[in-house]
């Protein structure tokens, strides 16, 4: 059905949202949560392997899927057992998710970000404004990441949060049901790409959840907070990418095989011929560079968090190319909206954005080289 349906979905710039849910209540949307709050318990190589199919058919449902995971394994990583199984199961029983980062001024630099959270008595207060979340259209649950305020956050939120040092780059993550008053969630207007996403903008406009909402209980330290949503989502693009290439590789040859010009079909010309094999080498590249960012996933190796920003960026620089190779090899056929190398090609570079673009991963690489050296 995702595949026959991707292109109206993509037209309409919507998906249904009880399909949505449907996926959402068979642990689909977030299928590396733990059997024992509703998921599929997977780990990361078939987790991703996973995404990559989904990814080959609507990269709209696969972004939902990362935004869902994202959301997932921050409340893994960092709630109390309580919020696990508080949140865990919601999660995987239909109601659906998206995780907030990014602002006007703080998108590569999260630092920057303005995001306050404060304690008042028994429950917090959240003001701010976030942009581009995917998924935020549909969701139930916000997790919001914000700094504390400086009015004592720590001394009022207990011992526990006592135990780290209060500063400016303490933050923290607060579920905030999305009908919580104060909330108002925007749609992004046109996007270039995933347009059935739900991309938005969040408002928080004094929003009041109960302090029990604060994953963890406590102020972290921002670097920490965020580099741990966000390797996750950097893990589920690049299998999604990967996804992407697979889909374009399959229209091309098709089209290639089958379409004559010059008494021959296209993929006997040479020059297409090397179209289609430059599709499969980035194809494969992805492929390798993922399963080796699974393995380190899942073996818990400490060449986790660069493996995963490389496998991110061979993946989104692979699929942008790859698709418009697509599209070169399709010509006037793959030229149409509507048409999945199209669609691809125009997902694909999205893809070099979020979760990290290009440019950070390059910077990252080459920290972790200078690193080594």
């Amino acid at each position: 059905m995702i595949a026959a349906e991707a292109d109206a979905w993509d037209r309409a710039g919507t998906l249904p949202v009880d399909l949505l849910r449907g996926l959402g209540a068979e642990g689909r949307l977030c299928a590396q949560v733990p059997a024992a709050y509703g998921g599929w318990g997977l780990d990361s190589a078939a987790a991703g392997a996973f995404t990559a199919h989904v990814g080959s058919l609507c990269s709209s449902v696969r972004s939902v899927m990362t935004s869902q995971g994202m959301a997932a394994w921050t409340i893994e990583r960092f709630a109390t057992p309580e919020q696990q199984a508080a949140f865990l199961p919601r999660l995987t029983g239909g109601e659906l998710a998206a995780a907030g980062f990014s602002e006007r001024a703080a998108g590569s630099d999260l630092s920057a970000m303005t995001t306050r959270v404060r304690r008042d008595g028994d429950t917090v207060v959240l003001d701010g404004h976030k942009v581009w979340v995917t998924a935020a259209h549909y969701a139930d649950l916000l997790v919001v990441f914000g700094k504390y305020a400086e009015d004592a956050f720590h001394a009022e939120a207990g011992s526990e949060a006592g135990s780290g040092a209060a500063g400016g780059d303490d933050a923290v993550a607060v579920v905030v049901p999305a009908d919580t008053p104060g909330v108002r969630v925007t749609r992004v207007a046109d996007p270039l790409g995933c347009r059935a996403a739900g991309h938005a903008d969040i408002s928080l406009d004094g929003v009041r959840v109960p302090a029990t909402h604060v994953l963890g209980g406590a102020a972290l330290p921002l670097p920490l907070l965020v580099t741990t949503a966000l390797a996750y989502g950097r893990m589920s693009v690049a299998w999604g990418c990967v996804g992407i290439l697979r889909g374009c590789l399959t229209a091309a040859a098709r089209h290639a095989a089958t379409r004559e010009q010059f008494g021959a079909p296209l993929g006997e010309h040479q020059l297409v011929a090397r179209h289609l094999a430059e599709l499969y080498v980035a194809e494969r590249t992805a492929t390798r560079a993922c399963e080796h960012a699974s393995r380190c996933w899942d073996e818990g190796s400490p060449e986790q968090v660069v493996a995963t920003v490389l496998a991110k960026h061979v993946s989104a620089g692979n699929a942008a190319r790859g698709a418009a190779t697509a599209v070169q090899v399709l010509a006037s056929a793959g030229a149409q909206d509507g048409h999945p190398v199209a669609r691809a090609h125009r997902d694909a570079k999205l893809m070099e954005i979020i979760e990290g673009s290009n440019e950070m991963c390059q910077l990252m690489l080459a920290r972790h080289v200078l690193g080594s050296a």
